[in-house]
C-alpha cells in the first residue's frame, strides 16, 4: 500500500516539555515510537517494541539514559542496542530500530524514513524561537482525521466566517480576493482586507498592545505550506491607512500562527498549534490569554474535521469539489503527492 505521507522528512513528534523522566509512547507516521531522554538528556527515539517478547517499551521506565522494559527488565540503549538484563547474555539480542531525532525550538523532531537520509540542515528555520522580541504559546490536539484535511483547512481560511464566527471570522474574508502562488518550494495563499472592523480575537490583541479596538483596521492572512505538512500563517491587523502588513510595529498587532501536522494513521494526526507574536512579548498573562483563545478556536476546527472524516469514511467514493478558494489546499496536496511519488522511484543502481 502506498503511503499517504512523505517519509523522508522531519516531523514534530512532541514538544520538549512532554519529555520528562517518563517515556512517551506515540504513533507517528504509522510507526509506534517511544521517545525518551538518553545519556546527558539528549532525546532518543526507538521502535516501541521490546526485542525479547514484544512488549511495549513505553510501558517501562527510563534508567541512566536507557529504556528498561517493564515486562522482564531488558535494558535498551538510545542507539537500539540491547545493553543489559539480569542473568542474561544480551550480546546476541537483535538491535531495536532507532529513529533519527533532533531537539530544536522547543520541539522534538523525528525522521521516520531512511536514517541515512536524515539531515538536520533540513529542519525548518524558525526565527521566532530564540528571539526575545517574540513570544510563543501553543498546545497539542490529537485529531481523528486524515492530516491532509487539516492542510486543506489551514490553506483555505474562508471557513473562518462560518466555523469561527464569534472569534476570528468576518464576512469580509468571503469577499476578499485570494491569490495562490508557488514560491521557493512553498505554496503561498494571500488575502488582504482593508478598512474592516477587527473581529473579537483581534480586538483583544489590539487591547493587549495598547491600541484602540474600535478603529477600522487593515487585516491580512498569508498562509505558507511547506513539506512534509507544515503550515505557518502570517496574520495581523493594523490601524487603517497605516501601511497594512508593512505598518510600523506601534500601529499593528501581527503574529505567526504555527501549525505542525504529523500523521498518526491514515485517518488521524497530531496537531501541534501555537502563535508566535511580536506585540507585548514580555507579557506572560497575554500569552496565556491568547493560548486559551486559540485553543478554543482550534477545538472548533477539530469538531468539524472529525465529523468530516467520519462522513468521508462512510462514503469512500465521495467526490470532493475543488473551487477557487481551494487552490492553496489543492496545490499543497499536489506537492505532497509528487514528493511521495519521487520517494517510490528507485535510485539509479538501487
Amino acid at each position: 500500500m502506498t503511503s499517504t505521507w512523505i517519509r523522508n522528512a522531519w516531523y514534530v513528534a512532541a514538544s520538549s516539555a512532554e519529555l520528562t523522566d517518563i517515556p512517551l509512547g506515540r504513533r507517528l507516521c504509522g510507526e509506534d515510537v517511544v521517545l525518551f531522554r538518553g545519556p546527558g538528556g539528549v532525546v532518543a527515539a526507538l521502535e516501541d517494541v521490546c526485542p525479547h517478547r514484544g512488549a511495549r517499551l513505553s510501558l517501562g521506565r527510563c534508567r541512566e539514559g536507557r529504556m528498561v522494559c517493564g515486562y522482564h527488565g531488558l535494558e535498551v540503549a538510545a542507539d537500539g542496542a540491547a545493553a543489559a538484563m539480569a542473568g542474561q547474555d544480551v550480546s546476541r539480542i537483535p538491535r531495536t530500530r532507532a529513529f533519527p531525532v533532533a531537539e530544536r525550538a522547543g520541539f522534538v523532531w523525528l525522521w521516520p524514513g531512511e536514517a541515512s537520509e536524515a539531515d538536520e540542515a533540513l529542519l525548518p528555520h524558525l526565527p521566532w524561537a530564540d528571539d526575545p522580541q517574540w513570544a510563543y504559546g501553543g498546545g497539542l490536539y490529537r485529531i481523528a482525521c486524515d492530516y491532509r484535511l487539516m492542510v486543506d483547512n489551514l490553506m483555505d481560511l474562508t471557513h473562518e466566517t462560518h466555523v469561527h464566527a464569534t472569534s476570528i471570522g468576518q464576512k469580509e474574508i468571503d469577499e476578499a480576493p485570494v491569490e495562490t502562488v508557488l514560491e521557493g518550494g512553498e505554496v503561498v495563499t494571500r488575502r488582504f482586507m482593508e478598512g474592516v472592523t477587527a473581529p473579537p480575537f483581534w480586538q483583544a490583541a489590539l487591547a493587549g498592545a495598547g491600541l484602540p479596538t474600535d478603529a477600522p483596521v487593515d487585516r491580512w492572512q498569508v498562509c505558507h505550506f511547506s513539506p512534509p505538512s507544515h503550515v505557518l500563517i502570517e496574520v495581523g491587523v493594523a490601524l487603517a491607512e497605516c501601511g497594512g502588513r508593512e505598518a510600523p510595529a506601534e500601529r499593528k498587532v501581527s503574529a505567526i500562527v504555527v501549525d505542525f501536522i504529523t500523521p498518526e494513521t491514515e485517518t488521524s494526526h497530531w496537531y501541534f498549534w501555537g502563535m508566535a507574536r511580536t506585540f507585548a512579548p514580555q507579557d506572560p498573562a497575554l500569552t496565556a490569554t491568547i493560548r486559551e483563545g486559540q485553543g478554543r478556536i482550534f477545538a472548533e476546527d477539530l469538531a468539524v474535521l472529525e465529523a468530516q472524516q467520519e462522513n468521508l469514511s462512510r462514503r469512500p467514493h465521495q467526490r470532493l469539489l475543488t473551487l477557487n478558494i481551494d487552490a492553496g489546499g489543492a496545490q499543497s496536496r499536489a506537492m505532497i503527492a509528487r514528493l511521495i511519488r519521487d520517494e517510490a522511484v528507485p535510485l539509479p543502481g538501487g
